[in-house]
Formats: C-alpha cells, sequence, structure tokens
C-alpha cells in the first residue's frame, strides 16, 4: 500500500474516490460539451460553451439547436441559438421550422423567422405544417369543390328555366404566408367556391347558357374576391365537368299540383260533410213538424168531449159530422180510386 494513501486514512481515500469519480464525470460532460462546441465551431454557427451548458440546466437539448442553427447558417440564414430555444420552449418544431425558413429563402419568398414561427405553431396539432405551406407557396396545389371527403361529387345549381345542372371545379391555390396565421383555411375556399357557383347558374336565364358558356362560371366567380381573409391566394378557378340534371322545376309544380289537388279535395270534403249535417237537421226539424201536427190532431177529440160535457156539441151534431166525412171520402174515391186503394189497404195493413 502507498504509505501516503495510509497516512490519509479510510476518509482521505473515499475523499479522493469521490474526486476522482467527479472529475471523469465533469470530463465526460465537458467533453460533449467541447464536441457540440467545435462542430458549431467549425460550421461557422458558434454557439458559446456557456451558452451550451445553461441549455442543458434549463432541459433544453442543445445539440438540436446547434444543429438547426448550423443548417440555417449553412443556408445563408443567420439565425442566433436564443431565437432557435425560444421557439423550441414555446412547443415548436425547431427542425420543420428552419426548413421552412430556408426552403422559403431559396424560393425567394420573404419569411421572417418570427412568422415562420407563428405558423408552425397555429399549424401545431393539425395535419398541416411550416413545410407544407411554404411547398404550398411555391409550388401551387389544387383543391377539388365540392370536397370528395364530404360525399358530394358536385355543385348543383337550378337555372330559372328550372333545369338542374351540376358542376365541379378545381380551384388553384398558392399560400399566402403574410396571413397564413389567423386565416380561413380550405374549406372556407371550398365553400364560398361553392357559393358563388351556385348563385351564377341560379342567375342564369337557361341551363343552355351555362353548358355553352362554363368559363363564365369561373369568371363570375374569381372576380368575387373569394380569397378574402384566408390563408391562400386564388390563382384560378376551372370548371372540370358540366353537365344537365333533373328537371327541378316540373317536380316543383307538379309538388304544387298535388298539393293543390288536395287542398280541393279537402275542401270539397268539408262542404260534403256540411251538406251531410244540413240533410239531418232538416230531416230532424220535419219530424219535429210531423210532431207538432200528431198533436195538434189529438188536439180535435179532447176538444170534441170537452164540448160534449160542455153541452156545446150535441149527438146529432156529431153523427152530422160523422156523415160529413164518409160523404167526403166518398168523393175523394170517386174523383182517385187508385188513392182510395191505396188507403185502403194501408188501413187493412
Amino acid at each position: 500500500m502507498n504509505p501516503n494513501l495510509a497516512a490519509l486514512g479510510p476518509v482521505g481515500t473515499i475523499a479522493i474516490a469521490i474526486g476522482a469519480i467527479l472529475v471523469i464525470v465533469l470530463v465526460v460532460i465537458v467533453f460533449s460539451f467541447i464536441t457540440t462546441y467545435v462542430r458549431a465551431l467549425v460550421a461557422g454557427a458558434k454557439v458559446g460553451l456557456l451558452n451550451l451548458i445553461f441549455m442543458r440546466l434549463r432541459g433544453v437539448p442543445y445539440k438540436l439547436i446547434v444543429d438547426a442553427r448550423i443548417r440555417a447558417v449553412k443556408a445563408g440564414i443567420e439565425l442566433s441559438s436564443d431565437q432557435i430555444e425560444t421557439h423550441f420552449l414555446a412547443g415548436g418544431d425547431v427542425v420543420q421550422t428552419v426548413m421552412g425558413v430556408i426552403n422559403a429563402d431559396k424560393a425567394g419568398i420573404e419569411l421572417p423567422f418570427d412568422r415562420a414561427c407563428a405558423i408552425d405553431l397555429a399549424t401545431k396539432g393539425t395535419e398541416k405544417s411550416i413545410i407544407e405551406a411554404v411547398r404550398t407557396s411555391i409550388n401551387p396545389k389544387v383543391i377539388d369543390c365540392p370536397n370528395p371527403a364530404s360525399g358530394r361529387t358536385t355543385i348543383d345549381g337550378v337555372a330559372k328555366d328550372g333545369i338542374q345542372v351540376k358542376v365541379k371545379a378545381r380551384v388553384t391555390v398558392r399560400s399566402n404566408l403574410d396571413h397564413y396565421v389567423g386565416s380561413a383555411q380550405e374549406e372556407t375556399i371550398i365553400a364560398r367556391v361553392g357559393e358563388g357557383i351556385v348563385t351564377t347558374i341560379g342567375s342564369a336565364e337557361s341551363y343552355k347558357w351555362v353548358l355553352e358558356n362554363p368559363d363564365s362560371i369561373s369568371r363570375t366567380v374569381l372576380n368575387r374576391g373569394l380569397d378574402t381573409g384566408t390563408a391562400f391566394e386564388i390563382l384560378s378557378i376551372d370548371i372540370a365537368d358540366v353537365d344537365v340534371g333533373e328537371n327541378v322545376g316540373a317536380k316543383l309544380q307538379e309538388a304544387q299540383a298535388e298539393a293543390n289537388k288536395n287542398m280541393a279535395q279537402a275542401q270539397a270534403e268539408i262542404r260534403r260533410a256540411a251538406a251531410v249535417a244540413l240533410e239531418q237537421e232538416m230531416k230532424a226539424r220535419v219530424q219535429e213538424m210531423q210532431a207538432k201536427v200528431v198533436e195538434a190532431q189529438a188536439q180535435v177529440p179532447l176538444a170534441m168531449a170537452e164540448a160534449f160535457r160542455a153541452g156545446n156539441l150535441g149527438v146529432m151534431d156529431y153523427m152530422r159530422l160523422k156523415n160529413i166525412e164518409s160523404d167526403t171520402d166518398m168523393r175523394k174515391s170517386i174523383a182517385d180510386p187508385k188513392s182510395s186503394k191505396d188507403d185502403s189497404i194501408s188501413g187493412k195493413r
């Protein structure tokens, strides 16, 4: 055993061991930082060694920040490590953002890093990205109108003559990076173009005019400024297909005629029911009048009985009355034998 270590004792030996371990760990850490530092320095994108250490303490992947800065500097774009780190801490994708700025710069499109960061944060969690926004700004893309994903294949409008016209359009757009953040997206473009097509078809006097002049639809719709307030600039609207649909006007007239017929039938039924009710009412009134006649006829024998009791009518008077009735019946039978026969039959019954 080394006599110097023996003189230190167990505590000194442990302290020396711990110190050696700390030195080794420090050397490894410093070597890691130095490697990244040297790589940035050689690439011409120098990042201070203290900055690298502070990034590590803040939990920032300093190698990712340095790589992003190296890409920007190599592309001729000066970005500080603080700018890139700030975007990372804000939740952005520093690699895609830097690549978007580089692509825009190579295409001659002015895209400041701050605006690129805003676009990246705005598209986070969606199907879009800063790379796609820049790519669409460089190479315009075509949007189908209507969107096939909606389940519809054509935009349907009805001309003034009642004939339906089916239209399929393609809209060529490119990203407007100056208004990309906070602006409407493709769905608004599709909705506005569809509205413009329906309005143009509806203002046409005949479906034949639409078939003969499909380009007029695109010109009319394009002049409406449909890209206002959107993240895109509309370059052209092309009519891909025009077809004739149903005769909507005839169907509407047929439906109106059916409705009028049903209404007339309902009114007739109301009048029939009223007539039946009136008929029943008249029958009831006839029965009521007959009851009154029977009641009045019943008063005659009562009056004669009362006359007998009062002495105002004698037996001879009564007999003369009966003779007059018999004579009257005989004269009726002579004048109308058929009626007399019917009366006799009904009397037998």
